[in-house]
């Protein structure tokens, strides 16, 4: 895919591209999208992230309020951090909530070990509980501090660390189990924005993200 600012291509080709670690954005104009926006300070109000494992169909592991896609890990509906079939997702995403909808693609290409690690990340995490607007809110203002969080024993799992977790912190979390990005911030600093190119995200050595590719959604597709 190029990385060039400002490009666009068709939500065929994007599931095709996509490779796991890869960002999906999204920007809704609703009262709810509008009020996570303003709550995280974020130019956008979702951000969720594409795993690709062998020859399965794309899928998009995110956290939302939503229950209406079937979860492909636990094979339920439930509420929370879930992982479903991404182009399934995106139409939800673009059909019901009108979204606006980018692209960002990690480099390199993820291998076995950063793969392994993103499916323990989904086994621990999955079904977690999406917080409520204000908890969202106190979560990611209490991350804003810029000194470094301390140690987390190796033994603890994330997930005995809260009961809740929000799209970003998500992303974070899994990013940061994969060796992408660094450990050095609490994973409530992060928000949506923090993925959006015009913010700054503490990848690690090696790592990089591309410029949004902004995903068109035909109007087929769109009508459903």
């Amino acid at each position: 895919m190029t990385d060039t600012s400002g490009a666009a291509i068709s939500l065929d080709e994007a599931v095709q591209q996509t490779r796991s670690g890869d960002v999906w954005l999204f920007r809704g104009g609703t009262g709810a999208d509008r009020a996570i926006q303003l709550a995280t300070n974020a130019p956008v109000n979702h951000v969720a992230l594409a795993v690709v494992i062998d020859d399965l169909p794309p899928m998009m592991w995110h956290a939302e309020l939503g229950k209406r896609l079937l979860d492909l890990w636990t094979g339920t509906h439930h509420r929370g951090a879930q992982l479903h079939d991404l182009r399934a997702a995106v139409l939800r995403w673009t059909r019901a909530r009108n979204q606006r909808v980018w692209l960002r693609q990690l480099s390199p290409e993820v291998g076995p070990e950063a793969d392994g690690a993103m499916l323990t990340t989904i086994a621990r995490w999955n079904g977690t509980s999406f917080p409520s607007t204000a908890t969202l809110a106190w979560r990611w203002a209490t991350g804003r501090s810029d000194v470094p969080r301390l140690p987390v024993p190796a033994e603890w799992s994330r997930q005995e660390q809260a009961e809740v977790t929000y799209c970003a912190e998500l992303a974070a979390i899994t990013y940061e189990a994969m060796g992408v990005l660094g450990t050095g911030r609490p994973t409530n600093w992060y928000d949506p924005g923090r993925f959006w190119s015009g913010d700054t995200l503490p990848l690690n050595d090696g790592w990089s993200l591309g410029n949004e590719v902004e995903v068109l959604i035909d109007e087929a597709d769109r009508r459903g």
